[in-house]
């Protein structure tokens, strides 16, 4: 990669351009971490640059050329170029207007100082730091700052990041960006749901997002998603068990969105759903999530029969279940749970409806009846193979025949 680095900036100074590497991986590299996603920018044509670089090797080419950017995936890397650019906000919260500008301006409109440090890439300055707002100075200090002060108006999103950032290095955030941070917190309500939604999906990707959202709650950012969720010692107990259940996967979104919202009513998910312009299969989740709670007494019973826990949990989704599965209080509830995802959702009668009209049943609805009364069987232990299923199906014809 090294190679092709190199490769790339003197690429780029042949067309009279100068090539950046921006940003987190900047910002990595002095941590040294570990960071695939690298970050180009190129004071003049992006996507020329990109397009050349393509040539060189095995790698996929995406172009976007309303924004002037484009994306290589090369291996496990993903190289991100884009044209240097300066950024207005019409107002707080809306996109910015974007214009072609210097690697100066580039960096200036970033979120923190330590993700505002670039590293030449042209062959003269190779390898030169570009720290224009001290963020090597703040890596050092473990210190998370904004850049400006009006930085959480122009995008309350960073408000979101700047949590992010500050637990996962395990960095503070800097003092009059802490103040900033709480006095703009009103700002989120100018942010779209979709953008919102964005931003908790990066958090779901830590490695503990529970340490982001209990730090929301202690500065009062989590209250903005409702005022009724809550980011304490439960969420964070059930965060880590999501975990354990799903290792060695990542827990889906969907699964700790379903966790974060769980103690909320439905009315209360149905606004967060709105809120948060959840897509539909997302929602989904949700609303089953909630509807599933509501049956909990119901699966708290002992003497449930199998095909009774069937019925009631059937056709809500997986998330939603486990959701469920990790936050029920009662044991019976949860042993309950665990035997449809373990075992009922899989269990399936061996007779079909074409083997049902071959022994004599007529075509008609009831085909669908028995079906479900042998299923039934198989969970409660009356049918444990085709032999038992054909002789309750024989039974259940002679009394038809006899009615």
């Amino acid at each position: 990669m090294v190679n092709l680095i190199q490769t790339a900036g003197s690429t780029a100074a042949r067309q009279g351009d100068s090539l950046y590497l921006v940003g987190g991986v900047v910002r990595d590299l002095l941590l040294e971490k570990t960071n695939l996603d690298l970050d180009l920018v190129v004071e003049g044509n992006a996507i020329e640059l990109a397009k050349q670089l393509a040539g060189t090797g095995p790698a996929r080419l995406t172009i976007h050329p309303r924004f002037n950017t484009a994306k290589l995936e090369w291996g496990k890397w993903s190289i991100d170029f884009a044209t240097a650019r300066s950024e207005s906000y019409a107002k707080a919260g809306a996109l910015p207007n974007v214009v072609p500008s210097s690697i100066e301006k580039d960096l200036f409109r970033r979120d923190f100082t330590i993700n505002a440090m670039a590293v030449c890439l042209s062959p003269e300055r190779y390898g030169e730091l570009i720290d224009r707002h001290a963020g090597q100075c703040d890596l050092e200090n473990k210190l998370i700052r904004i850049l400006h002060g009006k930085s959480f108006i122009d995008d309350a999103t960073r408000i979101w990041r700047g949590l992010r950032y500050e637990q996962r290095l395990g960095f503070q955030l800097e003092e009059d960006t802490l103040r900033l941070l709480k006095r703009d917190i009103p700002m989120l309500d100018t942010i779209s749901g979709d953008r919102i939604r964005y931003e908790l999906e990066c958090i779901f990707q830590e490695e503990e997002p529970e340490k982001i959202l209990n730090r929301a709650e202690d500065l009062g950012v989590l209250a903005r998603l409702h005022p009724e969720i809550k980011g304490n010692g439960w969420l964070y107990d059930r965060f880590q068990a999501a975990r354990k259940q799903t290792a060695p996967d990542q827990p889906s979104f969907s699964l700790y969105l379903a966790l974060l919202v769980y103690r909320l009513s439905e009315e209360n998910s149905e606004q967060f759903i709105s809120c948060l312009r959840l897509p539909g299969s997302i929602a989904q989740v949700i609303k089953d999530t909630i509807a599933l709670k509501s049956k909990l007494r119901t699966l708290a019973y002992p003497e449930l029969k199998r095909s009774k826990v069937y019925q009631i949990i059937h056709g809500h989704t997986q998330s939603a279940i486990t959701a469920n599965l990790l936050a029920v209080g009662s044991p019976i509830a949860r042993q309950h749970l665990e035997i449809f995802l373990h075992e009922l959702r899989y269990v399936k009668p061996v007779l079909s409806g074409h083997d049902l009209i071959a022994m004599g049943f007529p075509p008609s609805p009831r085909i669908k009846e028995v079906l479900k009364l042998l299923h039934n069987a198989r969970m409660d232990g009356r049918a444990s193979s085709k032999a038992d299923e054909e002789k309750l199906a024989r039974e259940w014809l002679g009394e038809e025949q006899l009615e």
